[in-house]
């Protein structure tokens, strides 16, 4: 049994955190901007874990200094799971770059003054990505370059932020250990209403939107997975300084559809079944900005590996379709696909 502090608890992944962690008889406490955010997050986590006499809150912002040195007392272990996302319009990198960046360290600094045992930061698949064209398969030895024009402005942060946190792991790290995961598309059953994050496609394909889908695919991890993997990575002692990918399999827009049509009951009625030519998606671009950050990947399938997990921590990810259908189940048991 252990004390873990989780990084902004209103978050998707966090709250499944949360959850786990309870699960597994540790104490959490989590942070949230406002402390007036406690009951929704507790009623969030008895959907799923009745028993929250061993979950506590603090009031910390990635984005002040205050806070977080009481945030972490008496912590054994960090899981830094919250990323702010910045104001800016999603062209300008340096209002996403800086929150991330800078709320790591700020994160990080605090752990390593209050002697905490590990850190474990939660990063994005896209951070080990090479080149579309290289033909390399993205695993946890690959960094991605931040000026490679596949990446928008929030994935550049992710990559940033992770590259600054090693490095001043290994400079201020003392004996404070530090290890990364690094997750695909997250999906799977949804707790709260707000902060969705990627689990909008699921919601718009529910509804029937898009009518028509471009040939986008994606790596797909389930939330549930995910939590157990950070959790994994937190205790194991063979995590200590590692990346890990975070990874099910590879599903296409119109196979995550598809398995929406599949299920036997009516979720999936509305869902599209037309593929759009990639050559015509292209041309739509200019007029279809929330597909512009994505542009570089239509019609490619790249290539990665998530055995490394696998080896070393024994992750043992669901299959896609389960996570889809989950996921969509639970939006649509309370009307929050819309």
């Amino acid at each position: 049994m252990a004390t873990v502090l989780v990084t902004g608890g209103t978050g998707y992944v966090a709250k499944w955190c949360i959850v786990e962690l309870l699960r597994q008889n540790h104490h959490v406490c989590t942070t949230v901007r406002d402390l007036k955010r406690e009951p929704d997050i507790r009623d969030a986590v008895k959907r799923v874990f009745e028993n929250t006499e061993r979950l506590s809150f603090a009031a910390a912002d990635l984005l002040q200094d205050e806070g977080w040195g009481s945030a972490m007392a008496g912590c054994d272990y960090v899981l830094h799971v919250a990323s702010p996302l910045g104001g800016g319009a999603q062209g300008d990198r340096n209002s996403f770059i800086a929150p991330a960046r800078d709320g790591t360290i700020r994160v990080l600094k605090a752990a390593v003054a209050a002697g905490v045992k590990r850190v474990v930061m939660t990063s994005a698949a896209a951070t080990a990505r090479p080149p579309l064209d290289s033909g390399r398969i993205s695993d946890e030895t690959i960094w991605a370059d931040p000026d490679d024009p596949q990446f928008d402005a929030y994935r550049v942060s992710k990559i940033l932020a992770e590259r600054a946190a090693w490095d001043f792991m290994a400079e201020r790290g003392g004996e404070t250990e530090f290890t990364t995961i690094l997750p695909g598309a997250v999906f799977g059953p949804v707790l709260t209403e707000g902060n969705l994050g990627s689990v909008k496609i699921i919601a718009d394909l529910v509804e029937g939107r898009p009518k028509a889908m471009p040939k986008l695919g994606l790596w797909v991890v389930d939330v549930r997975d995910l939590a157990d993997i950070h959790i994994k990575a937190m205790l194991s002692p063979h995590s200590a300084g590692e990346r890990f990918i975070a990874a099910s399999e590879f599903m296409w827009m119109a196979d995550i559809s598809g398995a929406l049509r599949e299920n036997p009951g009516q979720l999936g009625r509305k869902a599209p079944e037309y593929q759009l030519p990639t050559a015509l998606v292209r041309l739509l671009l200019p007029f279809l900005p929330s597909l512009k950050p994505l542009a570089p990947l239509i019609g490619r399938k790249f290539l990665l590996s998530g055995q490394k997990a696998r080896d070393v921590l024994g992750f043992q990810p669901r299959p896609g379709k389960t996570t889809i259908l989950d996921c969509a189940e639970s939006l649509a048991a309370r009307n929050w696909a819309r």
